[in-house]
């Protein structure tokens, strides 16, 4: 099964959902996969939860060798991003939730994580179409009440969430991953921005996003 996408994946049409950590992107894109879009179903690939799924194994997926998985570790323990030369190994990370989900068209991609940089983003035009970015737009000040309260409800048993790695993180993003807007602009594809502040809801900015990505006259 974990091959079988494998002639597809360049049909696939995905969603990238980009904002700093804990802006809400998990719960805006388990939300997302729950209500579809415009009638499609769409499948929230959450780059992050699968890190953290796999590094919790103690016997990794029969794909993922000894190393990769000790790899994989040592990016969740130092809040690292995987580089160009690591990209292999979040294909097949891909690769297999694509045909655990059984994608098929018309069905939406929604993706969170993955690609962080430009590099990411230029191997992933070999795996799918990326024609929407969201960004979520968070202060400083609404991401660290956001944390503290767990507003979006996926901060529970986190260990990543300490005030060193948070400023690491949100470092990281403004320098390697905001840039994507202008990379994706570049390139056609529909860009919207939501700000969220600390009561932000996932319901609510599910409403937002739809007239601003598919507005109805583009269905």
């Amino acid at each position: 099964m974990f091959y079988e996408v494998e002639n597809e994946l360049k049909s696939i049409e995905a969603i990238l959902l980009i904002g700093p950590t804990s802006a809400g992107k998990t719960p805006l894109g388990d939300h997302i996969q729950q209500r579809g879009i415009r009638g499609r179903r769409c499948h929230h690939f959450d780059f992050g939860h699968e890190l953290r799924s796999i590094s919790a194994m103690q016997e990794p997926f029969p794909e993922f060798s000894p190393e990769e998985h000790a790899f994989i570790r040592d990016v969740l323990d130092k809040g690292r991003l995987l580089e160009d030369d690591h990209f292999s190994l979040a294909e097949k990370i891909l690769r297999r939730f694509l045909a655990e989900r059984g994608w098929e068209e018309p069905d939406l991609i929604i993706l969170n994580g993955l690609p962080r940089h430009a590099g990411q983003a230029r191997d992933m035009e070999q795996l799918v179409t990326i024609t929407h970015l969201l960004a979520l737009d968070c202060c400083v000040e609404d991401v660290c009440a956001r944390i503290e309260r767990n507003s979006g409800g996926d901060r529970t048993f986190r260990t990543d969430d300490s005030e060193e790695m948070v400023r690491e993180k949100l470092a990281l993003y403004a320098q390697r991953t905001a840039p994507l807007m202008e990379y994706y602009s570049a390139k056609g594809c529909r860009l919207a921005a939501l700000c969220v502040d600390a009561a932000a809801s996932p319901e609510s900015l599910y409403a937002q996003l739809l007239p601003l990505l598919f507005p109805e006259d583009d269905v």
